[in-house]
């Protein structure tokens, strides 16, 4: 079995993309895509996707011999393997006809789909929501980093008939391609985290980042719920141009979703209670720094979109365990404390780690912090780094 699980005919393939059979069997089953010629068990079509500093096409010979029945090829290279012992499909681009077949593939399935992004925040919010889902029903999420447009078609090939909900991360780089996943993942529900100093390289300024990540209000379908952190004056000033109901989120009292009685910060979590128009949840999370107040909300926010009511947010929320090299805490045998949160950082969810460091020096003592690297912030790179060093100094 390949990286997606679904099942399908050559000439399904070739109906749902307008793709050109140019070699080989036209009724073979495949069995999974992979776009990694590594990764074939067997069974497989394989994607031959162009990157940077790859081409997929020169291993399509070898991914035939390892097991693959077939391939999926750009037009401009059908000639080199019109005479391939393999079903080869012949497609105009081979990124944008992966997208394509995910989209028709996560349209076969009756699964309530929610979407994440935001600068900062993501990863956290969706692993939470999926605690949240995962107690009602079985739930497809991202894993890893596959949240761009190659991972998120590989995400949703997996969904089977099983699945009840599904909850999937999209990031982005430039502009343009979180209208393009949302598109392909067709959410029910999306939610914007954050917008913050994060790919100031390709977007320009913090009005781009947030144009960008405002995609997804513009292509989600009309039915779909938009949730945004209602905290952040520059979503609630640009959402409303994309004519959509809003449903927010975070500690002011206009929010729709809220925390209060916020009880405590401390290395073992934090407590506080969800208000909810008149109802009201308590929640103690496992993982510790008043910015995993609003992933949860966040979390909170999108899946309520998804059908879900406060107690099985509520309890789901108790159920997350935190993330590696996010905020871990880690006990040293000498009585130190290691902070580690160096899986990757930007100027946002930099400063809302040290203000959680600040928050335990008082209470643990000694701490070692171990802090992830700052990239694509373009011209904002230097000032960015030397703020960072600053807060470090001020704690």
């Amino acid at each position: 079995m390949g990286e997606g699980y679904l099942k399908i005919p050559a000439q399904k393939v070739a109906s749902v993309l307008g793709a050109h059979i140019i070699a080989g069997p036209m009724n073979v089953i495949f069995e999974g895509i992979s776009t990694d010629s590594r990764n074939i068990k067997g069974g497989e079509l394989f994607w031959a996707l162009k990157g940077e500093r790859f081409d997929g096409h020169d291993f399509v010979k070898k991914a035939v011999d390892s097991g693959a029945l077939g391939a999926v090829v750009g037009k401009d290279q059908a000639k080199r393997f019109a005479s391939l012992k393999a079903t080869v499909l012949c497609v105009e681009d081979t990124l944008h006809a992966l997208g394509d077949l995910a989209h028709w593939w996560r349209m076969r399935h009756s699964v309530l789909v929610g979407a994440v992004t935001g600068s900062v925040g993501k990863t956290t919010t969706k692993e939470m929501a999926a605690c949240i889902l995962s107690l009602r029903h079985e739930t497809l999420k991202t894993e890893g980093n596959f949240n761009n447009l190659i991972g998120l078609p590989l995400t949703l090939f997996r969904l089977e008939e099983r699945h009840g909900r599904a909850v999937v991360e999209l990031g982005m780089n430039r502009p343009g391609e979180i209208a393009r996943l949302t598109q392909i993942a067709n959410p029910d529900a999306g939610v914007i985290t954050e917008i913050g100093k994060a790919h100031l390289e390709g977007l320009g300024s913090l009005l781009g980042v947030a144009r960008a990540k405002l995609e997804m209000a513009q292509e989600m379908k009309q039915e779909a719920l938009l949730v945004i952190n209602g905290d952040s004056a520059m979503l609630m000033n640009m959402a409303p141009r994309y004519g959509r109901d809003m449903f927010t989120f975070g500690m002011g009292e206009h929010n729709h979703i809220r925390a209060v009685d916020i009880r405590k910060d401390c290395s073992h979590g934090i407590g506080f209670t969800i208000a909810y128009g008149r109802e009201r949840a308590a929640v103690n999370l496992k993982v510790a720094g008043r910015h995993n107040i609003m992933n949860a909300l966040a979390a909170a926010g999108l899946c309520i979109g998804l059908k879900e009511d406060l107690g099985a947010v509520a309890k789901g929320l108790e159920q997350f365990d935190g993330l590696k090299g996010r905020f871990e805490l880690v006990y040293l045998p000498s009585g130190v404390t290691l902070v580690d949160d160096t899986y990757n950082a930007n100027p946002v969810s930099l400063k809302a780690a040290l203000k959680g460091v600040e928050n335990l020096v008082a209470k643990k003592g000694q701490l070692i912090i171990g802090l992830g690297d700052m990239l694509e912030l373009g011209e904002e790179a230097e000032q960015a780094h030397f703020e960072a060093g600053q807060w470090v100094g001020s704690i």
